[in-house]
């Protein structure tokens, strides 16, 4: 993992959220899954067991997950942000130069990223490629197919 995990606070109180439920909730579950299965007798032949504790190692492994990224958390305030160059939290606006195409999307945190909503990672090539840019800049994005040069019309950051 990197010295830091770039998320906006709402993806910070969904992280913390969910790792509130599974120490809380799902953990305690599973141990009672296992208890009771081990109740049963045979643990060499119980189905019922080995579930519980695979379904135990993939619960920790999330946990552990949540924990290194909330450790690692840079939380941004994209409210709180402001200009005309490219950054994390921004959305920014800009027009395919080959077909003026306009396309519009947020760069948020991995966790954050849905294609459908119009959020990419910061991690994206998409991203990488327009951060540190400002509005009238021409980039070249790399994608699949070859290149796209693009021309930034607009960075807004809203909340």
């Amino acid at each position: 993992m990197s010295d830091s995990y770039p998320m906006t606070v709402q993806s910070h109180e969904k992280l913390k959220e969910e790792l509130h439920r599974l120490t809380t909730v799902a953990r305690p579950a599973v141990v009672n899954a296992i208890a009771e299965a081990r109740a049963h007798g045979d643990l060499s032949e119980n189905a019922e067991y080995h579930a519980a504790k695979e379904q135990q190692g993939f619960l920790e492994g999330r946990i552990r997950e949540l924990n290194g990224k909330l450790a690692f958390a840079q939380v941004i305030d994209v409210s709180k942000l402001s200009g005309e160059k490219v950054i994390f939290g921004a959305k920014v606006t800009f027009v395919d130069v080959g077909t003026d195409e306009e396309k519009c999307y947020q760069i948020v945190g991995e966790d954050e990223a849905d294609l459908e909503n119009r959020k990419i990672s910061v991690n994206s090539p998409i991203s990488r490629a327009l951060i540190g840019k400002t509005i009238g800049d021409t980039v070249i994005i790399p994608i699949p197919k070859g290149k796209l040069e693009v021309e930034i019309l607009e960075v807004e950051f809203l909340g």
